[in-house]
């Protein structure tokens, strides 16, 4: 494996009329949840299958673990990517994070669904637009 010289530079994709941003990337910090919602892993099993239906994502795969003394994580193989979210109960805190690509995608409405579900009493709500080459834009994926 070859290892790039310090001095080498790496030249960025830096054309911003050639960007279309379709695939956005949330990050959701939920603060002030429900402990238990937060420490029930078939609550969050459920919701997450919800957040991403709501999202009109293709759910593939759903897998989650349960930690001790307390926590979940859980996470929802997309079609169009993924949607995690990780707990610490004894905080109150979650954090999730959302990234979908297609132009049918709702995030949003998945983050909203999110903050009332685990009765978070404040939220911080962080989107990146993601940038990947148009010729990918317009492509189908069969699922196999």
């Amino acid at each position: 494996m070859d290892v790039p010289k310090k001095n080498k530079t790496f030249k960025a994709f830096n054309d911003e009329k050639k960007l279309i941003y379709k695939s956005k990337h949330f990050l959701l910090e939920l603060y002030r949840c429900d402990y238990e919602k937060l420490n029930d892993e078939s609550f969050l099993r459920c919701t997450l299958n919800n957040a991403a239906k709501l999202a009109n994502a293709t759910i593939l795969n759903l897998i989650s673990n349960k930690f001790e003394p307390q926590g979940v994580t859980a996470i929802a193989l997309l079609a169009e990517s993924h949607l995690s979210i990780h707990t610490w109960p004894e905080a109150h805190y979650s954090a999730v994070d959302i990234f979908t690509c297609g132009q049918n995608m709702k995030p949003d409405i998945s983050c909203q669904y999110l903050i009332q579900a685990l009765m978070a009493e404040e939220h911080l709500l962080r989107v990146i637009n993601r940038n990947p080459p148009l010729e990918i834009h317009n492509q189908v994926r069969k699922i196999i």
